[in-house]
Protein backbone atom coordinates (compact mmCIF):
# COMPACT_ATOMS: atom_id res chain seq x y z
CA UNK A 1 0.00 0.00 0.00
CA UNK A 2 1.59 3.47 -1.45
CA UNK A 3 1.46 6.42 0.96
CA UNK A 4 -1.33 8.30 -1.15
CA UNK A 5 -3.23 5.19 -0.18
CA UNK A 6 -2.43 5.45 3.15
CA UNK A 7 -3.29 8.74 3.23
CA UNK A 8 -6.62 8.67 2.11
CA UNK A 9 -7.56 5.78 4.85
CA UNK A 10 -6.53 7.96 7.60
CA UNK A 11 -8.52 10.86 6.23
CA UNK A 12 -12.12 8.77 5.40
CA UNK A 13 -12.96 9.02 8.91
CA UNK A 14 -13.30 12.28 9.10
CA UNK A 15 -13.98 12.52 5.50
CA UNK A 16 -17.24 10.76 5.89
CA UNK A 17 -18.67 12.76 8.64
CA UNK A 18 -18.85 15.41 6.36
CA UNK A 19 -22.69 16.86 6.37
CA UNK A 20 -24.63 17.78 3.65
CA UNK A 21 -26.75 20.65 2.78
CA UNK A 22 -25.58 23.66 5.04
CA UNK A 23 -26.99 26.78 3.77
CA UNK A 24 -23.89 29.03 3.06
CA UNK A 25 -25.43 32.72 4.98
CA UNK A 26 -23.36 35.72 4.48
CA UNK A 27 -21.03 34.64 1.50
CA UNK A 28 -17.88 37.19 2.80
CA UNK A 29 -16.65 34.80 5.90
CA UNK A 30 -19.46 31.99 5.78
CA UNK A 31 -18.08 28.69 5.57
CA UNK A 32 -19.86 25.70 4.19
CA UNK A 33 -18.67 22.85 6.46
CA UNK A 34 -20.16 20.23 4.30
CA UNK A 35 -17.70 19.99 2.17
CA UNK A 36 -14.97 22.48 3.73
CA UNK A 37 -15.29 25.54 1.64
CA UNK A 38 -15.72 29.28 2.29
CA UNK A 39 -15.95 31.77 -0.53
CA UNK A 40 -13.32 34.60 -0.54
CA UNK A 41 -14.17 38.15 0.66
CA UNK A 42 -16.14 39.02 -2.21
CA UNK A 43 -14.62 37.18 -4.97
CA UNK A 44 -16.35 33.93 -6.41
CA UNK A 45 -13.43 32.12 -5.87
CA UNK A 46 -14.99 29.04 -3.40
CA UNK A 47 -11.92 27.65 -1.70
CA UNK A 48 -10.80 25.31 0.91
CA UNK A 49 -10.60 25.48 4.55
CA UNK A 50 -6.97 25.05 4.64
CA UNK A 51 -4.98 27.14 2.01
CA UNK A 52 -1.69 24.40 0.66
CA UNK A 53 1.32 26.40 1.20
CA UNK A 54 4.01 25.63 -1.88
CA UNK A 55 7.07 27.39 -0.46
CA UNK A 56 8.35 23.94 -0.08
CA UNK A 57 8.24 22.63 -3.89
CA UNK A 58 11.28 22.61 -4.90
CA UNK A 59 13.02 23.23 -1.69
CA UNK A 60 12.14 20.82 1.07
CA UNK A 61 10.53 18.97 -0.95
CA UNK A 62 11.50 17.53 -4.32
CA UNK A 63 9.74 17.23 -7.58
CA UNK A 64 8.46 13.77 -6.67
CA UNK A 65 7.58 14.46 -3.00
CA UNK A 66 5.85 18.12 -4.22
CA UNK A 67 3.67 16.01 -6.60
CA UNK A 68 2.41 13.10 -3.82
CA UNK A 69 1.77 16.15 -1.51
CA UNK A 70 -0.39 18.04 -4.21
CA UNK A 71 -2.32 14.49 -5.33
CA UNK A 72 -3.17 14.06 -1.38
CA UNK A 73 -4.30 17.83 -0.55
CA UNK A 74 -6.73 17.30 -3.95
CA UNK A 75 -7.66 14.17 -3.08
CA UNK A 76 -9.20 15.42 -0.18
CA UNK A 77 -10.78 18.02 -1.73
CA UNK A 78 -8.00 20.87 -1.24
CA UNK A 79 -8.22 23.39 -4.21
CA UNK A 80 -6.69 26.68 -3.08
CA UNK A 81 -2.62 26.70 -3.67
CA UNK A 82 -0.44 29.69 -2.82
CA UNK A 83 3.02 30.38 -4.19
CA UNK A 84 5.49 32.70 -5.18
CA UNK A 85 7.68 33.99 -7.77
CA UNK A 86 10.68 33.87 -5.18
CA UNK A 87 9.71 30.75 -3.83
CA UNK A 88 12.91 28.06 -4.59
CA UNK A 89 15.32 30.87 -4.25
CA UNK A 90 17.20 29.45 -1.01
CA UNK A 91 18.59 26.52 -3.16
CA UNK A 92 19.09 27.87 -6.69
CA UNK A 93 21.36 31.05 -5.97
CA UNK A 94 18.40 33.36 -5.27
CA UNK A 95 16.75 32.91 -8.66
CA UNK A 96 13.47 31.65 -7.44
CA UNK A 97 10.43 29.76 -9.65
CA UNK A 98 11.03 26.60 -8.99
CA UNK A 99 7.59 26.30 -6.80
CA UNK A 100 6.10 27.76 -9.98
CA UNK A 101 7.81 25.87 -12.13
CA UNK A 102 6.91 22.28 -9.95
CA UNK A 103 3.53 23.51 -10.25
CA UNK A 104 3.53 23.77 -13.96
CA UNK A 105 5.06 20.89 -14.32
CA UNK A 106 2.25 19.27 -11.89
CA UNK A 107 -0.89 20.64 -13.69
CA UNK A 108 0.30 19.41 -17.02
CA UNK A 109 0.51 16.15 -15.53
CA UNK A 110 -2.28 16.03 -14.08
CA UNK A 111 -4.62 18.81 -16.49
CA UNK A 112 -6.50 20.04 -13.73
CA UNK A 113 -5.44 23.40 -13.73
CA UNK A 114 -8.80 24.90 -13.83
CA UNK A 115 -10.09 22.87 -10.33
CA UNK A 116 -7.73 24.77 -8.28
CA UNK A 117 -7.78 28.32 -7.08
CA UNK A 118 -3.98 29.22 -7.82
CA UNK A 119 -2.47 32.41 -5.54
CA UNK A 120 1.33 33.50 -6.91
CA UNK A 121 2.90 36.99 -5.71
CA UNK A 122 5.56 39.44 -7.14
CA UNK A 123 7.74 42.17 -5.45
CA UNK A 124 10.46 39.77 -3.75
CA UNK A 125 11.98 38.21 -6.34
CA UNK A 126 16.04 39.18 -6.80
CA UNK A 127 15.23 39.68 -10.82
CA UNK A 128 11.99 41.00 -10.39
CA UNK A 129 12.20 43.28 -7.22
CA UNK A 130 9.67 45.59 -6.29
CA UNK A 131 6.11 47.25 -7.61
CA UNK A 132 6.95 48.74 -10.43
CA UNK A 133 4.52 48.69 -13.28
CA UNK A 134 6.96 47.30 -15.08
CA UNK A 135 8.01 44.82 -13.27
CA UNK A 136 4.50 43.60 -12.07
CA UNK A 137 3.68 43.18 -15.56
CA UNK A 138 7.08 41.46 -16.59
CA UNK A 139 6.97 39.50 -13.20
CA UNK A 140 3.24 38.48 -13.99
CA UNK A 141 4.22 37.17 -17.48
CA UNK A 142 7.46 34.91 -16.26
CA UNK A 143 5.17 33.90 -13.78
CA UNK A 144 2.51 32.35 -15.92
CA UNK A 145 5.36 30.75 -17.98
CA UNK A 146 6.75 29.19 -15.57
CA UNK A 147 2.94 27.95 -14.36
CA UNK A 148 2.04 26.43 -17.38
CA UNK A 149 -0.84 28.90 -17.98
CA UNK A 150 -2.78 31.47 -19.06
CA UNK A 151 -4.37 32.94 -15.72
CA UNK A 152 -3.80 33.35 -12.21
CA UNK A 153 -6.58 33.42 -9.76
CA UNK A 154 -4.91 35.48 -7.25
CA UNK A 155 -2.20 37.59 -7.27
CA UNK A 156 -0.84 39.17 -4.21
CA UNK A 157 1.51 42.04 -3.94
CA UNK A 158 4.16 40.22 -1.59
CA UNK A 159 5.25 43.49 -0.42
CA UNK A 160 4.39 46.98 0.22
CA UNK A 161 6.75 48.90 -2.01
CA UNK A 162 6.75 52.70 -0.85
CA UNK A 163 9.06 54.03 -3.51
CA UNK A 164 6.34 53.30 -6.14
CA UNK A 165 3.40 55.81 -5.89
CA UNK A 166 -0.16 53.17 -5.37
CA UNK A 167 -1.53 54.76 -8.19
CA UNK A 168 1.17 53.01 -10.57
CA UNK A 169 1.13 49.55 -8.24
CA UNK A 170 -2.78 49.08 -8.96
CA UNK A 171 -2.78 50.55 -11.97
CA UNK A 172 -0.47 47.90 -13.30
CA UNK A 173 -2.58 45.23 -11.65
CA UNK A 174 -5.79 46.63 -12.98
CA UNK A 175 -4.20 46.32 -16.37
CA UNK A 176 -3.68 43.01 -15.70
CA UNK A 177 -7.09 42.19 -14.36
CA UNK A 178 -8.34 44.04 -17.70
CA UNK A 179 -6.46 41.50 -19.88
CA UNK A 180 -7.34 38.23 -18.42
CA UNK A 181 -4.16 37.25 -16.80
CA UNK A 182 -5.41 37.85 -13.39
CA UNK A 183 -8.62 37.11 -11.75
CA UNK A 184 -8.10 39.02 -8.60
CA UNK A 185 -5.32 40.77 -6.70
CA UNK A 186 -4.49 41.21 -2.94
CA UNK A 187 -1.86 42.12 -0.40
CA UNK A 188 0.57 40.50 1.46
CA UNK A 189 2.41 42.38 4.55
CA UNK A 190 0.35 45.27 4.18
CA UNK A 191 -0.31 47.47 7.45
CA UNK A 192 -3.90 48.76 7.76
CA UNK A 193 -3.65 52.07 7.06
CA UNK A 194 -1.44 51.49 4.22
CA UNK A 195 -4.30 49.01 2.87
CA UNK A 196 -6.38 51.92 3.57
CA UNK A 197 -4.57 54.23 1.55
CA UNK A 198 -4.63 51.28 -1.68
CA UNK A 199 -8.20 50.70 -0.79
CA UNK A 200 -9.16 54.19 -1.18
CA UNK A 201 -6.51 54.85 -4.47
CA UNK A 202 -8.69 52.02 -6.10
CA UNK A 203 -11.88 53.66 -5.32
CA UNK A 204 -11.07 56.97 -6.96
CA UNK A 205 -9.15 55.45 -10.03
CA UNK A 206 -11.83 53.31 -10.79
CA UNK A 207 -8.92 50.28 -10.31
CA UNK A 208 -9.25 46.19 -9.37
CA UNK A 209 -9.63 46.09 -5.24
CA UNK A 210 -7.18 44.09 -3.31
CA UNK A 211 -9.56 41.04 -2.67
CA UNK A 212 -7.47 39.48 0.64
CA UNK A 213 -4.65 40.04 2.72
CA UNK A 214 -1.68 37.72 3.22
CA UNK A 215 -0.41 38.19 6.79
CA UNK A 216 1.62 36.77 9.49
CA UNK A 217 -0.60 35.75 12.43
CA UNK A 218 -0.79 32.44 14.47
CA UNK A 219 -1.50 31.99 17.88
CA UNK A 220 1.72 33.05 19.56
CA UNK A 221 1.96 36.09 16.90
CA UNK A 222 -1.42 37.88 17.85
CA UNK A 223 -1.08 41.25 19.11
CA UNK A 224 -0.38 43.26 15.83
CA UNK A 225 -2.97 41.41 13.85
CA UNK A 226 -5.49 41.35 16.38
CA UNK A 227 -5.30 45.24 17.54
CA UNK A 228 -5.11 47.25 14.34
CA UNK A 229 -5.34 44.88 11.44
CA UNK A 230 -8.21 42.41 12.16
CA UNK A 231 -11.11 45.47 12.59
CA UNK A 232 -10.04 47.23 9.57
CA UNK A 233 -10.41 43.92 7.37
CA UNK A 234 -13.73 43.31 9.28
CA UNK A 235 -14.64 46.65 8.30
CA UNK A 236 -14.17 46.38 5.00
CA UNK A 237 -15.13 42.63 4.06
CA UNK A 238 -11.97 41.61 3.65
CA UNK A 239 -10.47 38.01 4.25
CA UNK A 240 -7.56 37.36 5.95
CA UNK A 241 -5.31 34.14 4.44
CA UNK A 242 -2.40 33.93 7.15
CA UNK A 243 0.85 32.52 6.89
CA UNK A 244 3.06 30.96 9.56
CA UNK A 245 -0.21 29.59 11.24
CA UNK A 246 1.89 26.77 12.52
CA UNK A 247 4.78 29.42 13.84
CA UNK A 248 7.41 27.88 11.74
CA UNK A 249 6.20 24.11 12.88
CA UNK A 250 6.38 24.94 16.57
CA UNK A 251 2.43 24.82 16.53
CA UNK A 252 2.78 21.36 14.93
CA UNK A 253 4.09 19.96 18.38
CA UNK A 254 7.20 18.95 17.16
CA UNK A 255 9.27 21.18 18.99
CA UNK A 256 9.17 19.46 22.73
CA UNK A 257 11.62 20.86 25.82
CA UNK A 258 15.25 18.78 25.47
CA UNK A 259 13.88 17.72 22.08
CA UNK A 260 15.98 18.44 18.73
CA UNK A 261 14.38 18.48 15.50
CA UNK A 262 16.01 18.39 12.45
CA UNK A 263 14.38 20.95 10.31
CA UNK A 264 15.26 23.71 7.80
CA UNK A 265 13.35 25.74 10.17
CA UNK A 266 14.70 24.65 13.50
CA UNK A 267 16.79 27.85 13.88
CA UNK A 268 13.66 30.04 13.38
CA UNK A 269 11.87 28.10 15.57
CA UNK A 270 13.94 29.13 18.94
CA UNK A 271 12.10 32.26 19.48
CA UNK A 272 9.00 29.85 20.77
CA UNK A 273 10.64 27.89 22.85
CA UNK A 274 9.65 29.54 25.83
CA UNK A 275 7.63 29.23 29.20
CA UNK A 276 4.54 30.69 26.67
CA UNK A 277 5.47 28.71 24.15
CA UNK A 278 5.00 25.37 25.85
CA UNK A 279 1.96 26.83 27.88
CA UNK A 280 0.34 26.84 24.84
CA UNK A 281 1.60 23.70 23.71
CA UNK A 282 -0.40 22.13 26.58
CA UNK A 283 -3.24 23.57 25.59
CA UNK A 284 -3.10 22.42 22.33
CA UNK A 285 -2.03 18.87 23.57
CA UNK A 286 -5.37 18.92 25.86
CA UNK A 287 -7.67 19.93 22.61
CA UNK A 288 -6.16 17.76 20.02
CA UNK A 289 -6.68 14.91 22.58
CA UNK A 290 -10.42 15.59 23.42
CA UNK A 291 -11.10 15.53 19.25
CA UNK A 292 -8.59 12.73 18.37
CA UNK A 293 -6.85 14.70 16.00
CA UNK A 294 -2.80 16.07 15.44
CA UNK A 295 -1.97 19.47 17.34
CA UNK A 296 -1.38 20.83 14.19
CA UNK A 297 -4.97 20.43 12.96
CA UNK A 298 -6.51 22.30 16.55
CA UNK A 299 -3.43 25.21 15.86
CA UNK A 300 -4.71 25.79 12.19
CA UNK A 301 -8.66 25.19 13.75
CA UNK A 302 -8.42 28.11 16.04
CA UNK A 303 -7.41 30.49 13.38
CA UNK A 304 -10.05 29.47 10.84
CA UNK A 305 -12.29 29.94 13.79
CA UNK A 306 -10.92 34.11 14.10
CA UNK A 307 -13.63 36.47 12.68
CA UNK A 308 -12.02 37.86 9.68
CA UNK A 309 -10.12 34.88 8.86
CA UNK A 310 -10.57 32.73 5.17
CA UNK A 311 -8.05 29.93 5.49
CA UNK A 312 -5.32 29.24 7.29
CA UNK A 313 -2.42 28.68 5.21
CA UNK A 314 0.03 25.87 5.87
CA UNK A 315 2.89 24.21 4.09
CA UNK A 316 4.07 20.25 4.31
CA UNK A 317 7.15 18.47 2.78
CA UNK A 318 5.56 14.76 3.54
CA UNK A 319 1.99 13.27 3.23
CA UNK A 320 2.72 12.28 7.03
CA UNK A 321 2.56 16.20 7.65
CA UNK A 322 -0.16 16.22 5.18
CA UNK A 323 -2.55 14.19 7.26
CA UNK A 324 -1.72 16.16 10.29
CA UNK A 325 -3.13 19.50 8.70
CA UNK A 326 -6.18 18.06 7.11
CA UNK A 327 -8.73 17.44 9.58
CA UNK A 328 -8.33 21.28 10.99
CA UNK A 329 -10.88 21.49 7.62
CA UNK A 330 -14.59 21.17 9.85
CA UNK A 331 -12.72 21.12 13.29
CA UNK A 332 -15.12 23.26 15.31
CA UNK A 333 -13.62 24.37 18.64
CA UNK A 334 -15.89 25.07 21.60
CA UNK A 335 -16.25 28.48 22.76
CA UNK A 336 -14.08 26.87 26.15
CA UNK A 337 -11.29 25.59 24.27
CA UNK A 338 -10.70 29.03 21.99
CA UNK A 339 -11.02 30.35 25.07
CA UNK A 340 -8.36 28.45 26.71
CA UNK A 341 -6.08 28.67 23.91
CA UNK A 342 -6.62 32.63 23.87
CA UNK A 343 -5.60 32.91 27.50
CA UNK A 344 -2.08 30.46 27.15
CA UNK A 345 -1.43 32.30 24.58
CA UNK A 346 -2.15 35.86 25.31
Amino acid sequence: MDGRTNLLREMSGWGAARLAGIRRGNKRFARDVAVGMTTLGTTDLDVYGLCLGGNVFGWTADEQASFAILDGYAAAGGNFVDTADIYGARVNNGVGGLSEEVLGRWFAARGNRSSIVLATKVALKQSRPGLAAANILAAADESLQRLGTDYIDLYYAHRDDPDVPLEETLGAFDSLVRAGKVRYIAASNYTAPRLAEALAVSEREGFARYSALQNHYNLLERAEFEAETAPFLAKESIPSLPYFGLARGFLAGKYRPDVEVDSARAEAVAQYRTEKGYAVLAVLDEVAAAHGVPVAAVSLAWLAAQPTVAAPIASARTLEQLAELLPSVGLKLTADEVDALNAASA
